[in-house]
């Protein structure tokens, strides 16, 4: 049962659940990142390199069926072993792009953090004395008068 009760401490602490959200916000981030670059970056980069679409980039490893396109969807389908070398780039670039994004997002965090004020410490709550060393000082002292 302890290791239930440690389980349940670890999965509620505010690190974990910030870790979670961060992964799914992640996920999100990075779809919209797919997205740039399918449908943003690549076709500028195919245009300047004579319409080029990346994703369609492969080399064939295995024998060809007859009647089967020399597209990569069809060779797949087909079970034909192909290097798909232009899906890496496509992928290689997504990485660059999302690690300049989050460079840019950590830098921008950094620089607001040097420019926030200084907080002043907040001053040290006084001091109480343990309430019996308080009574025994008032006895004392009524004792002495």
């Amino acid at each position: 049962m302890a290791i239930v009760q440690e389980f349940k401490e670890f999965a509620v602490k505010g690190n974990v659940v910030d870790l979670a959200v961060g992964v799914i916000i992640g996920g999100a981030f990075g779809k919209i990142v797919d997205s740039v670059v399918a449908d943003l970056i690549m076709p500028v980069v195919g245009l300047v390199f004579g319409k080029l679409d990346f994703s369609n980039l492969f080399v064939v490893l295995g024998a060809v069926p007859p009647g089967t396109t020399m597209t990569l969807d069809a060779l797949k389908k087909a079970g034909v072993p192909v290097f798909a070398y232009g899906n890496f780039i496509t992928v290689a670039v997504n990485f660059f792009i999302l690690a300049f994004i989050i460079f840019l997002m950590i830098k921008q965090i950094n620089r607001l953090k040097r420019q926030a004020p200084a907080v002043s410490e907040p001053l040290p709550a006084p001091i109480t004395e343990p309430e019996d060393i308080v009574l025994l000082r008032e006895i004392r002292d009524s004792l002495k008068r």
